[in-house]
């Protein structure tokens, strides 16, 4: 083949792909096909051993009474940006003017911080918060927020408030059974059980893509979103988020090991800082493989896209380059680099092997921060 028609073909396969921009853009087609099956809720869950059927009635009962009132009632209300997650959960989203959202979230540090998810309190512009056997409820203000984590943090003027202990989600396993405690429809301190059905799904809900979640058959409703997943041993390993809307016990959760890793700067700074790489990438096909020269064997992913004054443009990074390690990590599909890069700071300094023209190169990036 010419090469000038060799390079055409090129990129009309990689424009015909589905095009993901590392660090908040477009991702693949792959994820799209559950946005109209999954919606965003507000709730909890949890879970870490395995007990007999008898010996769990009995914990589960215990572990209510001990992690029940560190889980909050919250009521968001404010203009449209804010949308009634019961409409949300039902496929509809009507464009009130004024809407009150009612959610969960759970006590973290007894003088006052609360984690729910960001969906929750998005577009608020006044929060309240309702704590367990008191009677009156609390102003909250949002000390920090992620929209791409989907995390939020509250803060209301108490102290000697009970708390809900952070555990370790990468411990949990398929099977394990878990807790939910929610306000599911407005009925507050909801609890239900079940167990952890998978771990690391990736979903699109709306306009949010989440790489990593966990899967749980623990009854989930809408207004449950923010609250705790809580493993046997009483402590949260999860943020209930989202909901399958064909289907029954398919609900989703943020893990823990997730928000722990970014609960002090979202208190400290109000956000999270996102590195950012900055490339467009497409999977690599058999047919690209031939094209670019590639092995069959060679697993990675192929740069489609190069957003100029970002750390891939600073490193030399070129549209048709097949990414295949970053630090000596073999990455094969574009998630597995959005999941690698998210792990790393700003500032930091990256290591990628890639192929260009059937030869070797690496190549070094200092990852930025996304705008």
């Amino acid at each position: 083949m010419p090469a000038i028609m060799k390079k055409t073909t090129i990129v009309t396969v990689l424009l015909a792909a589905i095009i993901s921009f590392l660090g908040g853009g477009w991702y693949s087609s792959s994820h799209s096909s559950d946005q109209n099956t999954l919606k965003t809720l507000i709730g909890q869950p949890g879970n870490t051993a395995v007990a007999s059927p008898a010996s769990l009635v009995s914990n589960v009962a215990d572990i209510v009474t001990s992690a029940g009132p560190a889980v909050v009632y919250i009521e968001a209300s404010g203009n449209s940006a804010v949308q009634d997650p019961r409409f949300r959960f039902y496929g509809l989203n009507p464009p009130l003017p004024t809407q009150q959202v009612t959610g969960t979230g759970f006590i973290i540090q007894a003088d006052g911080y609360i984690l729910t998810n960001q969906h929750v309190i998005d577009g608020a512009q006044k929060i309240t918060v309702k704590v367990e056997n008191q009677e009156s409820s609390y102003p909250a203000t949002v000390v920090g927020e992620d929209r791409n984590l989907d995390l939020a943090v509250l803060k209301i003027g108490a102290d000697n408030l009970p708390t809900l202990a952070l555990g370790d989600s990468d411990l949990m396993r398929s099977g394990d059974p878990v807790i939910a405690i929610g306000n599911p429809l407005g009925l507050d301190h909801t609890v239900t059980a079940g167990v952890v059905s998978a771990k690391g799904r990736p979903i699109t809900v709306e306009d949010r893509y989440y790489t990593n979640l966990i899967q749980t058959d623990a009854a989930i409703n809408s207004s449950n979103s923010g609250g705790p997943l809580i493993n046997m041993a009483g402590q949260a390993i999860a943020i209930n988020t989202a909901v399958s809307t064909q289907g029954q016990g398919i609900g989703f959760a943020i893990p823990i090991n997730t928000a722990k890793e970014k609960i002090e700067e979202l208190i400290n700074t109000g956000g999270v800082a996102h590195p950012f790489l900055g490339i467009g990438m497409t999977e690599l096909t058999d047919e690209l493989r031939s094209q670019l020269s590639v092995a069959a064997d060679v697993q990675g992913v192929v740069i489609a896209r190069v957003e100029s004054g970002t750390a891939a443009s600073t490193a030399g990074l070129k549209t048709q380059d097949v990414l295949v390690t970053i630090d000596g990590h073999p990455v094969a599909n574009s998630a597995e680099v959005q999941s690698y890069i998210d792990q790393q700071a700003v500032g930091q300094t990256i290591q990628m092997l890639i192929i260009r023209d059937g030869q070797n190169l690496t190549l070094t990036a200092v990852l930025g921060a996304r705008s």
